[in-house]
């Protein structure tokens, strides 16, 4: 249980937390400073967590057998109190993917600094506290994988993901108001387009895996990237 919750819940805990943060924390510099006011600008992983998204829905999937979605309270933002709302709007929604890149890279460099100290490449000698060698070296890789994927996730053209929000504010408002309306449906949109339609779909033999291309590939291609000239 240590092991699962150190290798694959922190990461994730830390992924969800400092993205959320890095959006209100945008906001409030740009003029809004309505998540500050509920609290939001908080590295308090208890602020973020959706009780439906966070928890129940993941376990749920686990439990089906199903790719494994879910997301974290999204920080409410008042657009309209912005200094300058389109051109803010992109800035708020770019901090996230943003801030999971950063933590990639920071992920990267205590990689790198656990192999130069020797605990890297498999070796299973206790660093602290019952932790070995391997348990850091995969707790890094799955934190530096969980902040890449969730970057390259976030920024599918798609509202309400950031990537949606980002295309809304850079089109004209004409066509950005077209796009903006299929915010209720985004997330129907991606879980089922990338994982439930393909899981679906191959119990009739039609192999197919958006997720892979769209979500899994440039992940690996960005992590390996990003390791090859550290490690």
């Amino acid at each position: 249980m240590i092991q699962t919750i150190l290798l694959n819940g922190l990461p994730i805990m830390i992924a969800i937390t400092f993205h959320e943060a890095a959006h209100g924390f945008v906001a409030n510099r740009c003029g809004d400073p309505t998540a500050k006011h509920l609290g939001r600008l908080t590295l308090n992983p208890l602020a973020h967590i959706d009780p439906v998204g966070t928890v129940l829905l993941p376990l749920f999937l686990m439990y089906s057998g199903l790719p494994i979605f879910g997301y974290a309270k999204p920080v409410p933002v008042n657009f309209g109190r912005l200094r300058s709302p389109r051109r803010d709007m992109v800035l708020v929604a770019l901090a996230g993917p943003a801030m999971n890149m950063v933590l990639a890279f920071v992920g990267a460099l205590m990689l790198t600094f656990s192999y130069a100290r020797g605990y890297g490449g498999g070796m299973d000698g206790v660093i602290a506290g019952g932790i070995t060698g391997a348990m850091l070296t995969k707790t890094l890789t799955n934190f530096i994988f969980i902040n890449i994927f969730l970057a390259v996730l976030n920024m599918l053209p798609i509202p309400p993901l950031d990537g949606g929000r980002v295309l809304v504010g850079l089109l004209p408002p004409p066509i950005a108001a077209y796009v903006s309306r299929i915010e209720p449906f985004g997330f129907i949109i991606v879980f089922g387009g990338l994982f439930l339609a393909p899981t679906l779909l191959s119990y009739l033999g039609i192999m197919i895996d958006p997720a892979k291309t769209i979500l899994l590939g440039p992940t690996i291609k960005i992590m390996t990237y990003l390791l090859s000239g550290m490690i």
